[in-house]
């Protein structure tokens, strides 16, 4: 062997820290400008600044000489025409929105973001800027004082990001730890908060991604990425709601689910045989728990093979199913990507002769072992791929099943080491498993999503793994936690973190997955699943079984009041879907979305709050504990039970029967009448709350046929609805579309009005009634944790007037 010489060692030596030393993009050399968007040519790299629209601005940073063409699987928003003014100058460049500023600066390239009153929104930070070592590219922001982040997906932790660091790889993490970092999935989406002013940042970047909020160091933020290209949205907005729906302008917003996926669903690892589904199914209409989706896990399939079934656990799979049906049930089966290497075995020999798997390098297809044994996997940022599996998929559809379920699409393999080297199409970008690793599960989601609506219904599809826009195809929940009390309040806060990043529809398992939860723990988790998007329990194989009933009488009691509040509320909720699907504002809301510069709502004592949609305060409480801190913020309250006007900060007793909700003055909230399932009938009266407050109030009321795309073609009734306390009017628009409610009569149920007088509708006098109206039934066998505690009120006084379903202005008179 031949030994290198002195100077051939000094050479690699010298190629290596050239690799390792941080390259800056150094001083502009030329600007150019095209329209709405700016080119400029530094010593080391080539950027382009582009308008998207007034308050959206995208930022490339190429090294080298070449700025190639850009792809992205996030962004389908296409920029607007903007009105966009550029100066050049000999030490900056201009940009000129109606929104905002950018300044970018020559010597060297910096990028600053400022109002149009000249304040710095965001900024890169002095001597940092944006550099690269080796492959890996980083932009460096000054921290500003004070400065909060929050978003960022699924990510454990704090509200308040600041002062931690997190990266974006897709993992399969069994059991994590309420700390652990990264997780199944990968938004790359933030928000900063600093000095009365809000903006986001979107890094679209597929490569493992890495952020810093100030971890580790007091002088910047950052965010960057092992490869690639550095590509990142800055929005600026005066709120927290415009960010969020400029980001999902960008990168898609909900399509809206069917009306069933909003009821409870009922799951383990695993329901089997036929009659063991069937069993559940029929204890939950005999226990009167309203209920409307069964879910199966993996051992449905024969030997774990993707669109087989176990005939000797299921040997009628289409008599199961219409017998679900008609109990007023929606089956929804998990799907895996791992497609088992066997002869004879129908997709393996289908996808073989397609063609459509991932490769090596040298052409051969990438196997590793999962459930089945050795499988190969789909490329489904193929085409190909795409469109191979969606016609599986919508095999499954055509046998009657409703809801897919997408798993171990990180991808999950034993070992959890994909080889680096594995190819992707990329959608004719050939890369490897590097760039394409993230954007897996988005894919296969979106072939899902394309194969299950070919029905002409609307599909639900859930995933545990996915990318930015995965909110186009899916809902996600946040994986295998843990029957523990810590796992409950940090579940809480990733499910607001994901609303903070685009996603609307999310839930966790309720419960717990892995262990199991004492029975006030249980009560805990099923009343606050109550409020949460997706509503399912969902426990393990090894471990208790976890239905509402086996928790004893008592935690039965609670389940089902809860559980049917809920349903009583769906009114409420799916109109709250659709604003979350025209708009992007989540369903579950942080409250930093509607009061970001309140310090109170990052404290950890109330930092698990939330809203659920518009005007409900929840505020999550431990298995056994007798007191709780809540803090509301601006505003007048009322408690949900009482009716009782609170504010400010307080400690409030508590009873495991009842979770502290509060609603907000000024709110409107429909109501129904109770159901079991969605495809129950209510009564013909639809009940509008409204809650009396200083500020006025309106929601947007919205019905559709709750299962095919009809609505699209108009096929819905929205009407606004509006309260004026100045005025004193409650104001109901002229509904649009074509669909007629399916409510013949409406009640006003009047909170907080003590004085009220007379009601006149259009002119005409109403009488109101004083009555009491139970939001939860009693529950005799539940008391209150303190012995100083008193009971939980049971009913609140209101006013009542009923009227038709035509009229346009109440008139309130004191």
């Amino acid at each position: 062997m031949k030994r290198p010489t002195l100077s051939g060692l000094l050479l690699l030596l010298l190629t290596y820290a050239s690799a390792q030393t941080p390259v800056a993009v150094g001083p502009v050399s030329s600007v150019s400008v095209d329209n709405q968007t700016v080119r400029v040519s530094t010593s080391n790299a080539r950027a382009e600044i582009s308008a998207y629209g007034p308050g959206i601005i995208r930022v490339r940073v190429v090294p080298g000489n070449t700025l190639g063409p850009y792809f992205s699987y996030a962004v389908t928003g296409t920029p607007e025409t903007t009105r966009v003014k550029v100066t050049s100058s000999g030490a900056d460049v201009r940009i000129v929105t109606d929104s905002l500023q950018v300044c970018v600066s020559k010597q060297p390239f910096a990028v600053t973001f400022l109002t149009p009153s000249g304040d710095t929104i965001n900024t890169d930070e002095p001597g940092l800027g944006t550099s690269w070592i080796g492959s890996d590219i980083t932009t460096y922001k000054h921290l500003q004082e004070g400065e909060r982040f929050v978003g960022l997906g699924e990510k454990t932790g704090d509200l308040d990001r600041r002062g931690s660091g997190y990266t974006n790889w897709n993992r399969d993490v069994y059991g994590y730890q309420v700390t652990e970092d990264p997780l199944y999935s990968s938004i790359p989406f933030y928000i900063g908060i600093h000095h009365a002013l809000t903006y986001g940042i979107f890094f679209d970047n597929s490569y493992e991604t890495r952020f810093n909020f100030g971890a580790s160091n007091n002088r910047f933020s950052s965010f960057g990425a092992r490869g690639g290209e550095m590509s990142y949205y800055f929005i600026y907005h005066t709120g927290v709601p415009g960010i969020l729906r400029d980001y999902t302008y960008l990168t898609g917003r909900m399509p809206l689910p069917p009306l069933w996926s909003l009821g409870y669903q009922q799951n383990r690892y695993s329901y089997f045989p036929d009659t063991e589904v069937i069993r559940i199914a029929q204890t939950l209409r005999e226990k009167r728990i309203p209920s409307d989706g069964v879910t199966l896990d993996i051992l449905y399939m024969d030997a774990y093979k993707l669109f087989t079934w176990n005939k000797e656990r299921f040997p009628d799979p289409a008599g199961m199913i219409h017998r679900l049906h008609d109990l007023r049930f929606h089956l929804t089966t998990i799907v895996d990507p791992g497609i088992k290497v066997e002869k004879g075995y129908a997709a393996y020999e289908s996808g073989l002769s397609s063609g459509v798997f991932l490769r090596y390098p040298d052409g051969t297809n990438y196997t590793a072992k999962v459930w089945p044994g050795w499988c190969h996997f789909p490329d489904f940022t193929s085409s190909k791929g795409r469109s191979w599996w969606s016609s599986q998929i919508k095999g499954l559809s055509d046998q009657g099943i409703e809801g897919i379920w997408n798993d171990m699409n990180e991808i999950s393999t034993w070992g959890q080491q994909v080889p680096d080297n594995v190819l992707y199409d990329f959608d004719g970008h050939p890369t490897t498993t590097l760039q394409g690793h993230n954007v897996y599960a988005l894919e296969m989601v979106r072939s899902s999503y394309d194969g299950a609506s070919a029905s002409g219904k609307r599909p639900f599809i859930l995933t545990r793994s996915g990318f930015a826009g995965l909110q186009r195809y899916s809902a996600i929940w946040t994986g295998d936690n843990r029957s523990e009390e810590n796992h409950f309040f940090t579940g809480v806060r990733m499910l607001a973190s994901l609303g903070l990043s685009g996603v609307a529809f999310t839930g966790m398992d309720v419960g717990g997955f892995t262990g199991n939860p004492t029975p006030n723990l249980f009560a805990r988790w099923m009343e606050t699943g109550a409020f949460i998007p997706y509503y399912r329990n969902h426990t393990a194989l090894n471990t208790r079984s976890s239905e509402p009933w086996t928790y004893g009488e008592d935690v039965l009691d609670i389940s089902r009041n809860y559980v049917g509040l809920r349903y009583r509320l769906l009114p409420y909720l799916y109109s709250t879907f659709y604003t979350a699907s025209q708009d992007g504002v989540p369903v579950l809301r942080s409250l930093a979305i509607d009061w970001p510069f309140d310090g109170q709502v990052y404290s950890p004592a109330y930092e698990n709050q939330y809203l659920f949609g518009p005007s409900l305060l929840v505020a999550p409480v431990g298995a056994d504990a007798a007191f709780a801190s809540v803090y509301l913020p601006s505003g007048r309250w009322y408690s949900l039970y009482t009716d009782s006007v609170l504010s400010g900060s307080f400690v409030t007793p508590l009873a495991l029967d009842r979770l502290p909700v509060y609603v907000r003055g000024g709110a409107i909230i429909p109501m129904q009448s109770l159901v079991q399932s969605t495809s129950e009938a209510p009564s013909d009266t639809l009940w509008i709350h409204v809650y009396n407050g200083p500020a006025p109030g309106a929601f947007t009321y919205y019905e559709d046929d709750g299962a095919t795309f009809a609505y699209r073609n108009g096929a819905f009734y929205k009407r606004e609805i509006r309260f004026d306390p100045a005025a004193r009017t409650i104001t109901l628009d002229a509904p649009e579309g074509s669909l007629a409610s399916k409510f013949r009569y409406m009640q006003l149920v009047l909170h907080g009005f003590g004085g009220l007088q007379q009601i006149i509708a259009d002119g005409t006098a109403l009488v109101a009634r004083d009555t009491t109206y139970a939001i939860l039934p009693p529950t005799a066998r539940v008391n209150a944790q303190a012995d100083d505690a008193p009971p939980a009120p049971e009913f609140c006084r209101v006013k009542v007037v009923t009227i038709g379903n035509d009229h346009r202005q109440i008139k309130l008179g004191y």
